[in-house]
């Protein structure tokens, strides 16, 4: 691994990302038995409440907090920016967004309106702890690199995301639904993808895959201009939905081009790599590069059919892009996370990145994982599948805990006995 220009000094306390990667996989557990126990024509319909929820399971509990974890541990490392109060942030935000979650879930099933104020004041409390913290460190560095400048994008959008989903979740605290809300539902959903996930992947990619992969290092014109064009392409197509939805469509032409491109030139970093060995994380980032081909395809040709397949769309790009790096990267990040703070403590005789990763069980969730996504994609035409993907996904799901809780009870292990090195003398 190539570790040049990391400001490992800077490093927050290890509680504050792990909290948010132990919590995640719970989420997207959740997420797999409301699908497994809802009805499929229901889950069918981007609108409907079930589906609503499930994809918040999803966006919020997963994507949120491994974003959100992966933020606090790599702005100051990657940026050597330190994020003010991060303890205390990362502790309450953490607390305020899981209940927060749980209340909005419990609301809109339930159609309580107190469950749905409690969630709207936790959620958005929840998001401000943190973002604000993230966004001032941002603000903070001297030496703005095209990760950093991708962190500062995202985040960005990501407070256009928060306000906008309370907009939407008032709806449904005072039962008014305005003209736009439609429109602000569809803005905020792809946003969410590809302005707060999507360009923080970019972003981040171009300094993970030479660090953890030994991949070539991406061109200067990706790194200079594709973390720009990118957020001009989604707030040209959010300005054309609300005033001129006529040419929408050229706008997704221009989002969907840079994604195919950042697709291929994902797999294609991974095949020139100078350490050829193939791990279950390489094969998250190839099945990723395929699952945001396809989903970035499907989305331009859903225009034509009257939206019909934005759900197979979310699948895709959601479930299949996304999600597939992220869970990849915390196999990653999780174990050089316990890795680096041991060493930092004086502990010589640990167990490499490598070695705290169950390889069969890491490849049993991987395959699992797959399955339930292609076994929701045909789930359109097999209903049948329906409970059958849910269980896989369900049952993967439950491995990455157990893979991720297994690296940190290595970590609490190793804390309770007497380090090698005495470090003491540096701090």
């Amino acid at each position: 691994m190539d570790f040049n220009g990391l400001s490992i000094d800077q490093a927050p306390p290890i509680s504050a990302p792990l909290r948010f990667f132990l919590t995640a996989p719970l989420f997207a557990i959740f997420a797999g038995f409301l699908i497994f126990f809802s009805d499929a024509s229901a889950l069918m319909s981007r609108y409907s409440l079930e589906s609503i929820v499930v994809t918040h399971a999803i966006t919020i509990g997963f994507f949120g907090f491994i974003m959100l974890g992966a933020l606090t541990q790599m702005l100051p490392v990657l940026a050597g920016a330190k994020i003010p109060k991060v303890k205390f942030a990362t502790t309450y935000s953490h607390l305020l967004l899981s209940f927060g979650a749980l209340f909005m879930f419990l609301g809109l099933l339930q159609n309580n309106a107190l469950f749905t104020s409690i969630a709207f004041v936790a959620l958005g409390s929840g998001f401000m702890m943190i973002l604000i913290p993230i966004a001032l460190a941002i603000k903070g560095v001297s030496n703005f690199t095209a990760t950093v400048k991708s962190m500062a994008n995202s985040i960005a959008f990501a407070f256009l995301i928060v306000f906008m989903g309370l907009f939407l979740l008032y709806s449904y605290i005072s039962g008014n639904m305005s003209e736009l809300h439609a429109t602000i539902a569809n803005i905020h959903s792809v946003l969410a993808i590809f302005g707060f996930a999507g360009i923080l992947i970019i972003g981040v990619s171009f300094q993970v895959l030479p660090m953890f992969y030994v991949a070539p290092k991406f061109k200067n014109f990706c790194k200079r201009r594709v973390i720009w064009l990118i957020p001009a392409g989604l707030l040209l197509w959010s300005a054309l939905n609300i005033f001129d939805e006529t040419y929408a469509l050229l706008a997704k032409f221009w989002i969907t081009l840079f994604f195919w491109a950042f697709a291929t030139t994902v797999w294609k970093k991974l095949s020139a790599r100078r350490r050829p060995i193939s791990d279950v994380t390489v094969w998250y980032w190839r099945s990723a590069s395929i699952f945001l081909t396809l989903g970035a395809f499907l989305w331009i040709f859903d225009e034509y059919f009257k939206h019909e397949y934005i759900v197979m769309v979310a699948i895709l790009i959601g479930g299949g892009f996304i999600m597939s790096i992220m869970t990849g990267m915390l196999y990653k990040i999780v174990p050089f996370l316990v890795w680096f703070h041991l060493n930092a403590m004086g502990y010589m005789s640990i167990p490499t990145m490598n070695e705290m990763i169950n390889k069969k069980l890491a490849a049993l969730q991987f395959i699992l994982f797959i399955a339930s996504l292609i076994g929701f994609v045909f789930a359109f035409y097999m209903p049948l599948l329906l409970e059958i993907s849910a269980v896989c996904f369900i049952l993967s799901m439950a491995i990455l805990e157990y893979n991720i809780i297994s690296v940190a009870l290595v970590y609490m292990k190793t804390k309770k006995t007497k380090p090698e090195f005495d470090m003491s003398a540096f701090k």
